[in-house]
């Protein structure tokens, strides 16, 4: 037996990446800053970045390009997967990066607005995200609205 998902929480280093393959599907790349702090070898804190890309495809993509920006944090959960390429130098190299199931937009909505989360699915269900304020009934909904206690860490 074997498992291969990952989830993360961070926030957005860049305006999300949409670009179309070849054959018309909705490709759109994330980068995502996910931050650490650990006690360093003189005991003090230090905190470190790492950069983890993520790939979201085909309806959940363009959902994604059109309402996530800079800056957002986001919670994306899929599988982990390795992808070559060539660098500048003309070495192969390996680029380690999430293949998006789920991508969550954890940022709060204004005043105006109503509050809660939208998420981003990739079923080809056709589904649209829900969006409900916390505590709200589930009316025939299709999809489940994500909560921050509902994330498990």
């Amino acid at each position: 037996m074997s498992l291969n998902r990952l989830m993360i929480i961070g926030n957005l280093g860049a305006d999300p990446e949409l670009r179309y393959t070849p054959g018309g599907k909705a490709v759109t790349e994330l980068r995502v800053a996910v931050n650490n702090s650990r006690k360093g070898a003189d005991g003090e804190w230090v905190e470190e970045t790492l950069w983890v890309r993520v790939s979201v495809w085909e309806q959940a993509a363009e959902r994604v390009a059109e309402q996530l920006r800079k800056g957002n944090k986001v919670f994306a959960e899929g599988t982990l997967r390795a992808r070559e390429y060539e660098g500048k130098d003309g070495q192969t190299r390996t680029s380690l990066e999430l293949s998006s199931a789920r991508v969550v937009n954890l940022e709060r909505r204004g005043r105006d607005e109503e509050s809660g989360f939208t998420s981003f699915n990739e079923s080809g269900s056709g589904e649209t995200p829900v969006t409900r304020p916390r505590g709200a009934p589930d009316a025939d909904v299709a999809s489940p609205t994500v909560d921050l206690d509902d994330i498990p860490f």
